[in-house]
């Protein structure tokens, strides 16, 4: 089996596997988490409106793609991405949308979805180019890209006291 092989099976099983992947579209300097389904080879993604960002990510562009495992959170593999929008409502959309809908978890407007992602989100192909990426080395953190849904702020004064009297009380 030849190495290629060897990197495409690599590819597909740990991205079908994963519940998010990390896109840094190219150009930009840091990667977003992105719920995702893996289809007829590709990764399929659907955001903006009311759904994921996908800021960067423009038809005919490139990206990277990290795979993480599930359940020790260390990277499996890196490889890089041709970017393709679908047209809303083309028989290619149509299956993709299909795929997506099955992994949306807790839609707002349920069956309704598909409309609303055919009138303000797009559907996004990334499929592999067959390059992987080395493992890069050292220390990879970086502050998590701003959003509206952060929620953290100063611990409460008395949080500490009431936590310690539970623990003695139990």
């Amino acid at each position: 089996m030849t190495s290629e092989l060897l990197d495409q099976a690599l590819v597909e099983e740990a991205t079908k596997k994963s519940g998010l992947v990390w896109v840094r579209a190219a150009g930009t300097p840091a990667a977003r988490a992105l719920w995702h389904v893996w289809a007829d080879g590709s990764v399929f993604l659907v955001g903006d409106g009311a759904e994921q960002p996908l800021s960067g990510l423009a038809d005919g562009g490139s990206a990277e793609v990290t795979v993480r495992s599930k359940d020790k959170g260390g990277r499996l593999v890196t490889w890089t991405a041709t970017v393709a929008e679908l047209p809303a409502r083309s028989p290619e959309w149509d299956a993709a949308v299909a795929e997506l809908k099955g992994k949306r978890l807790n839609a707002p407007d349920g069956e309704a979805m598909t409309d609303r992602w055919a009138s303000e989100c797009r559907v996004l192909r990334l499929t592999p180019t067959g390059a992987l990426l080395p493992v890069p080395e050292g220390n990879l953190a970086e502050a998590p890209v701003p959003s509206p849904a952060t929620t953290r702020r100063p611990v409460p004064a008395g949080l500490p006291r009431l936590l310690s009297r539970r623990r003695k009380s139990g």
